[in-house]
């Protein structure tokens, strides 16, 4: 390996804070990096309250729900797979520059998102702004975990986790707000002020950080994360359409992808300095609390997904509504982020992220007793709850992976990381939105019957689908029997979303077993970093 003998630059240290300066510079930059990481995550969130449009032929791109999956996917797939490439380049180059380059990115592809013409282009160019975000995510964690004393780093990462929160809050309502006025593209193009602000602020308050290692560069290692990723999630979509699971359209591509990564996998470990390194997963605390948040993520997207079509469909609730009842998730991330520093201290990171495990799968699993009638309030405490249990996790977890490995891996680490995000995202749209749509096909199928057989597919496409029939047809019945089946399909949804929040809970209880309590102080959540023994060329 090829390293650079350079200390870090005085930002990351923590004996050099002989006064107030220093540690006042250390929390700008971490601003600005939570704003950047909020601008990746509003992106998504934002999208949310959008697809009820997207999917209108008359307001929208009259899109189906293959294509709004991919839409949420095509981002989501480049900035999973990115994201390897983008902590080498943080690494290499320094956090900040590839940080710019990033933002450019991103401000760049919103505008060309904002114009698509079509369902194919959205897709296209929602994946080159993954391609920012990828980017984006590394460089901000790295800023945030290098730049920042060890004293301090705790509770910035905690700051840094609550991005998610505010992207929550913002997103669906920043979204409903300009649906209400513009049409769908300017969900887009509010990138563009946030990206400036964020440009201003790297240029301006965030230091160049001294990098220790120079990390190969490599784009085999690139294609086929992406190709193999893309694959299997491509064959999950095509698994909820009528064709079905056991469709070769939907068995070969799962197939073929699952080998992709697994030729990944075994390329990686033979190198000496890896894109992806498969040897961070060796440390069983960075191997677990990646996977937790993988499924939690999974479990996240998925309930947002269907609870915006929820509210707005069976609802029948506008944008702006829709994102404000969406934005109470906000509340509860934030809540559990601030709590999570002193419930970690208290209870171990183990049983507090047990904790908001299962409560952030409580509620998922809470929607099987929402009905068209619910009260609005019970859902947004819903997600409240929801949100609060998330933040529980999310910030102590990261924290700990992070602290689990050598410093002159905090790039590789900050990547993968990142990616878990991204990654759960994406698995969590494709295969909970295939078992939504499943779910929906087979309850709406007898309802449909004695219609022509082109009206009749076009409304089993989705929800939204059997609406436009019904209104075209005048059949106010058919209306009623998609809100039924949309329903029904929830809860075979969330019943599954609970599923995967189960498995995260017996994750962390096996992975995350106590240490002896003279290591406990390491990572300021209740352990501390492990010899490089795994990591040693």
């Amino acid at each position: 390996m090829s390293h650079r003998a350079t200390a870090p630059a005085a930002p990351a240290g923590g004996g050099q804070d002989d006064g107030a300066a220093v540690p006042a510079r250390q929390w700008w930059a971490v601003a600005v990096a939570v704003l950047a990481q909020t601008l990746v995550l509003l992106d998504n969130t934002v999208l949310n309250v959008a697809m009820e449009t997207l999917a209108d032929p008359v307001r929208g791109l009259g899109a189906s729900s293959a294509d709004l999956a991919w839409a949420n996917a095509s981002y989501s797939l480049v900035f999973a797979a990115g994201s390897f490439t983008g902590g080498a380049l943080a690494d290499r180059y320094g956090p900040r520059r590839i940080l710019v380059a990033g933002l450019v990115l991103l401000a760049a592809t919103s505008v060309l998102a904002a114009f698509s013409p079509g369902a194919t282009e959205l897709i296209v160019t929602r994946g080159l702004m993954g391609a920012g975000g990828a980017l984006i995510t590394p460089a901000t964690l790295a800023i945030v975990t290098r730049g920042t004393a060890p004293a301090r780093r705790t509770r910035a990462i905690a700051v840094w986790a609550s991005a998610g929160g505010a992207a929550v809050a913002l997103g669906p309502v920043v979204g409903g707000a300009l649906l209400t006025r513009f049409w769908w593209g300017s969900v887009f193009l509010v990138n563009l002020p946030v990206a400036a602000v964020c440009l201003a602020g790297a240029g301006l308050l965030v230091p160049e950080l001294r990098y220790a290692e120079h990390r190969v560069l490599d784009a085999s290692a690139l294609a086929l994360s992406v190709l193999g990723l893309g694959l299997v999630v491509y064959g999950v979509i095509r698994g909820g359409r009528p064709a079905g699971w056991t469709s070769p359209a939907a068995l070969l591509p799962i197939a073929a992808g699952l080998a992709l990564l697994a030729v990944l996998v075994m390329t990686q470990r033979r190198r000496e300095t890896p894109g992806f390194d498969v040897r961070l997963f060796t440390e069983a605390r960075f191997a677990g609390g990646s996977v937790t948040l993988l499924l939690l993520f999974c479990g996240l997207a998925g309930q947002l997904f269907t609870c915006a079509f929820y509210l707005q469909g069976v609802h029948g609730l506008s944008a702006l509504a829709a994102g404000g009842v969406m934005a109470a998730a906000a509340g509860g991330i934030v809540l559990g982020n601030q709590v999570s520093p002193a419930l970690s201290r208290l209870l171990t990171v183990r049983w507090c992220a047990v904790a908001g495990i299962l409560l952030a799968g409580g509620t998922f699993g809470g929607f099987v007793f929402f009905t068209a009638d619910t009260p609005v309030a019970w859902i947004a405490g819903d997600l409240f709850a929801q949100g609060a249990g998330i933040g529980l996790v999310v910030a102590p977890m990261t924290a700990e992976m992070m602290a689990a490995l050598p410093q002159r891996y905090t790039g590789a680490g900050a990547a993968v990381a990142a990616a878990t995000r991204p990654v759960g995202s994406t698995l969590g749209v494709a295969v909970l939105g295939s078992v939504l749509a499943t779910a929906y096909r087979g309850t709406i199928r007898p309802a449909l019957d004695g219609l022509a057989p082109g009206p009749r597919e076009r409304a089993l496409d989705s929800a939204e689908a059997t609406r436009a029939v019904a209104r075209t047809l005048d059949r106010p019945d058919l209306l009623a029997a998609a809100d039924r089946a949309y329903l029904h399909a929830m809860y075979v949804t969330a019943a599954w979303t609970a599923l995967l929040s189960l498995a995260g809970a017996l994750l962390v209880i096996g992975y995350f077993r106590p240490r002896p309590s003279k290591t406990e102080a390491g990572s300021g959540y209740g352990s501390a970093p492990p010899a490089d023994r795994a990591h040693r060329g």
